[in-house]
C-alpha cells in the first residue's frame, strides 16, 4: 500500500457500502463481511449501505439483512428508490401521480411516500412515468412506460445498471437493460437517472453526519456507478473485486480507482496498516 493511499484512508470517518456484489452477492454473505463492520464500530467509524437495486423498500432490505446476520438501522440504508422520491420531491413538488414500472415492495415505499401509483391503463394517466429494476417484470406493463415515455410524459430512472450481480447461474436484467429497451422502442432517454453514479447519494450521509466529501469512502463493485460517483463527489472511490467489475475491468477503464481491493477483508488490512 502507498503512503498516498494510506494518507487518503486516515482522513476516512464514514464507509458508504454498496450491497450487491459488495457485502453479499446474491443469497450469499460474504464470510468477511461481518468481520468488516464490526472492525469499523471498535474503531469509531460509521457505515451506510447505499445501493442502486431499488427491488426492495428499505424495511424489506433491513429484513433481508438480519436473515443474512447483519444488525442495520433504517438509517444505515439508502436505496436510489428512496433516492428517486427525494430527487421527485425536491425538483417537482407538484407530481403526485406516477406510474411505476418497478416490483411491489418498490411501488409500495413510493406510496409510503405519498404518491399514488396508477394503473395499467391508458384513461389513468400519470404525472410521471418511474421505471426501476423490476423483477415481477409483466410484458403489459412494460408496453404501458413505453407508451408513457412516447407521451412525452416527464421520465425518471432509479439506476443506471445494466445487471444486478448474482450468484446463481443467471443474468439479471436491470434498470439500464429495461430503459434500453423502452428507447429501442420509443427512442427516448430517461429525463434523469438517479442512483449512483449521481453525487446526491452521498448528501444524505454529508448532511447527517457534517461530513466533507473527503471523509467518505464509496465501496463498491463498479467502476461506472460506484468509483463514478466518489470521484463525481469528491469522495474517497474504493473498487472491490468480489462482485461485477474484474482487474481487466480497471486496466480498459478510463475511470480509474483510487484504490483497487480484492474485498472488503483486504480493505480492512488496509486500515489496520494505516494505524
Amino acid at each position: 500500500m502507498t503512503q498516498e493511499i494510506k494518507e487518503q484512508l486516515k482522513n476516512i470517518k464514514h464507509f458508504a457500502l454498496d450491497m450487491d456484489g459488495t457485502i453479499y452477492n446474491g443469497s450469499t454473505l460474504f464470510p468477511f463481511t461481518n468481520t468488516f463492520l464490526s472492525y469499523l464500530k471498535e474503531n469509531g467509524i460509521n457505515y451506510s449501505f447505499l445501493t442502486n437495486n431499488p427491488s426492495k423498500s428499505t424495511s424489506d432490505y433491513l429484513k433481508h439483512l438480519e436473515k443474512m446476520g447483519i444488525e442495520a438501522t433504517e438509517e444505515e440504508m439508502y436505496t436510489s428508490a428512496v433516492a428517486t422520491i427525494n430527487y421527485i420531491k425536491k425538483n417537482h413538488p407538484t407530481f403526485k401521480r406516477l406510474f411505476i414500472l418497478g416490483t411491489p415492495s418498490m411501488i409500495k415505499e413510493f406510496e409510503a411516500a405519498g404518491f399514488i401509483s396508477t394503473e395499467d391503463n391508458a384513461t389513468d394517466k400519470p404525472d410521471a412515468l418511474v421505471v426501476g429494476f423490476d423483477t415481477s417484470l409483466v410484458y403489459s406493463r412494460l408496453c404501458r412506460a413505453a407508451y408513457w415515455a412516447s407521451q412525452q410524459l416527464p421520465y425518471f430512472a432509479t439506476n443506471p445498471d445494466w445487471v444486478c450481480p448474482t450468484d446463481q447461474p443467471n443474468i439479471l436484467v436491470d434498470c439500464g437493460s429495461i430503459c434500453a429497451c423502452i428507447e429501442g422502442a420509443t427512442k427516448r432517454k430517461p429525463d434523469a437517472v438517479i442512483g449512483k453514479p449521481d453525487p446526491q447519494m452521498l448528501d444524505g450521509i454529508i448532511y447527517k453526519y457534517k461530513l466533507q466529501p473527503k471523509e467518505i469512502a464509496m465501496v463498491g463493485d463498479r467502476i461506472y456507478t460506484d468509483v463514478q460517483m466518489a470521484i463525481n463527489a469528491g469522495a474517497l472511490g474504493i473498487l472491490v473485486l468480489s462482485g461485477e467489475a474484474t482487474s481487466d475491468d480497471v486496466a480498459q477503464s478510463t475511470v480509474k480507482p483510487p484504490i483497487v481491493a480484492r474485498d472488503l477483508a483486504q480493505i480492512q488490512e488496509y486500515l489496520m496498516e494505516c494505524k
